[in-house]
């Protein structure tokens, strides 16, 4: 399976189904670790939304009642081969990433978080539609071909596009 980058590169891949079976598998050695003290794990990001091309990265998101009290998680999730780099740019998040290339990283945040909140309302918004997820690819293409070694530019020039997502979908779910 193609998963994991290397640090410096930005390349999009297509699709790949067995994405979500390696979220499930690594869902399931979460929960050993921490599950029981978690509100939830979702396969968040690109590599969640059928049909998209990605990076080939997976996106884990852990929501927790309480950022402070997630610190206890820290060391069980490290026990698992990840690497903890603190908040690293986003307020109240634990982030930790895994292997070198790159297969996984992981957001914990608070689940009443509006960063929490985005990465569902932005994952079900390209899920339900389709023009937007084509339009979505056709960017993530675009920049990656743009920005091959400058992943904070890649990440950039995504910015205007996750706004107005967010507020197309705000806006259909009432917020």
């Amino acid at each position: 399976m193609d998963l994991g980058l290397p640090d410096g590169i930005v390349q999009i891949l297509p699709f790949n189904p067995a994405w979500n079976e390696s979220f499930t598998a690594e869902r399931e050695r979460l929960n050993l670790a921490i599950g029981a003290h978690v509100v939830d794990i979702q396969h968040i990001g690109s590599t969640s939304i059928p049909g998209m091309p990605s990076k080939p990265v997976l996106d884990i998101g852990i929501a927790v009642v309480d950022f402070e009290s997630a610190k206890d998680y820290i060391d069980p999730v490290v026990g698992l081969g990840y690497k903890y780099l603190g908040e690293y740019g986003i307020l109240r998040r634990h982030f930790f990433m895994r292997g070198n290339p790159r297969p996984h990283h992981i957001h914990m945040l608070e689940n009443n978080s509006r960063e929490w909140r985005s990465h569902l309302l932005f994952k079900t918004f390209l899920s339900e539609h389709p023009d937007f997820a084509r339009e979505y690819a056709q960017l993530k293409f675009n920049l990656a071909q743009k920005h091959k070694t400058d992943r904070d530019a890649y990440q950039n020039g995504k910015e205007k596009f996750i706004k107005r997502v967010l507020e197309l979908a705000k806006e259909e779910q009432g917020y």
